[in-house]
């Protein structure tokens, strides 16, 4: 199938590109509520179960590191195929599954193949576009991308009441196999044979090597996986907070986490309605001062007083500058290193998760019946990603 950008349509690309990033968050969030069912149907403890969320966020970090450079070798869309394909599979064996055990399997197996659809759809942005209109796309694309969040939990609640906890990963097979099809079918090779590297695949995956020695690189990963790692921190704990310390009801909760989703939609709109006019590196200052202040304001509502609007409204600021950092940071850094754009992305995908991981762990062994380890967690986290766009900042200079 051969086609060009200028038939698929600006719009339609972004779209589709965005809906690809979301593969993450959507194989996450939808099968959240059903956790406690899927426990008793495998005849499962809770702990085992939430274990398929660990692997899966491990998978699909190491998927990404993986996929960047086979991709700037050999090509995005062949790739980004074969990826999207063990989702399938993979997803397949989810639905399929007899004992947990298949199911964590199954679900590290799932997220090294969606790896390949989040970490190529943001490159296949650098491939097409000039730097600043490649971050404003992002932006774009992140407001795509969170309307998972927004809709995955009530549509996994759903399913649940219908179809059962196995309802969820149909839903998440129908959503890998028709992605194949849509890429297949209206997404062309933005990579060509001309611009691809020359160096044998080891070289290429070497240039992971120059971007972590490169402290320009390292600032931006800091800045946008640690301000990802602050989200995650909220994720794992804010629940407990909410519900069991404030006395939320679920729908109240989900209310309140719906509206946090929002506010990465509303930052990453003006985001791409700025970023022509003020530059991505000033927009990424105001995301990664803005993040620290939010979570200042939560640190002095939850962790040291009882402030709730304190709290909810640093929530609020921490969460929504989580989108902005992203767009600006990858988008600067994939400029940086046009030849490895592949490569840079994985790394910026992978540190998002693996930051993401230490902050859900870090709440959870800290946990101590109130809102502190979160206050904590999320305050080292932003002032982290503060100082790693400092020492972008002061690079780039």
């Amino acid at each position: 199938m051969k086609l060009s950008i200028d038939e698929v349509g600006a719009g339609r690309l972004v779209l589709l590109l965005g809906a690809l990033v979301a593969f993450g968050p959507l194989a996450i969030d939808l099968y959240l509520p059903a956790l406690p069912a899927i426990a008793e149907g495998l005849a499962a403890t809770p702990e085992a179960v939430q274990l398929s969320i660990t692997v899966f966020l491990a998978g699909f970090g190491i998927g990404m590191l993986f996929y960047g450079p086979i991709s700037d070798r050999y090509g995005r869309r062949g790739v980004m195929l074969s990826g999207i394909a063990l989702f399938a599979l993979a997803s397949l064996s989810c639905l399929l599954a007899n004992g947990v055990g298949q199911l964590i399997a199954a679900r590290f197996v799932q997220s090294l193949g969606g790896g390949a659809a989040s970490v190529l759809a943001r490159t296949v942005v650098r491939d097409v576009y000039a730097p600043d209109e490649a971050i404003r796309k992002l932006s774009l694309m992140a407001m795509v991308t969170a309307i998972a969040p927004l809709v995955a939990p009530l549509l996994g609640s759903v399913l649940l009441l219908c179809f059962g906890w196995r309802g969820t990963f149909a839903a998440v097979l129908l959503w890998g196999m028709v992605s194949l099809v849509v890429v297949w079918r209206y997404l062309p090779e933005t990579l060509p044979v001309e611009r691809r590297g020359r160096l044998p695949l080891g070289a290429a995956f070497a240039a992971y090597f120059h971007l972590l020695l490169d402290s320009y690189a390292i600032g931006l990963l800091l800045a946008g996986g640690l301000s990802f790692a602050a989200m995650f921190a909220y994720i794992t704990a804010s629940p407990f907070y909410f519900i069991e310390l404030r006395h939320f009801s679920p729908t109240a909760y989900g209310t309140l986490f719906a509206v946090n989703a929002l506010g990465i939609f509303v930052a990453n709109y003006l985001n791409s309605r700025l970023v022509r006019r003020t530059g991505a590196v000033a927009m990424a200052g105001i995301g990664s001062a803005s993040g620290f202040a939010g979570a200042l304001l939560l640190f002095l509502g939850c962790g040291i007083g009882d402030a709730l609007p304190a709290t909810v409204g640093g929530l609020f600021v921490v969460v929504a500058m989580t989108g902005l950092l992203g767009a600006n940071c990858v988008g600067l850094l994939m400029a940086r290193y046009p030849q490895n754009a592949g490569a840079a992305a994985a790394l910026f995908g992978s540190c998002q998760f693996g930051f993401g991981m230490w902050a859900s762990a870090a709440v959870s062994y800290y946990h101590d019946g109130s809102g502190r380890p979160m206050a904590w967690v999320i305050l080292i986290a932003s002032a982290g990603a503060l100082a790693g766009y400092l020492l972008f900042w002061r690079t780039a200079r």
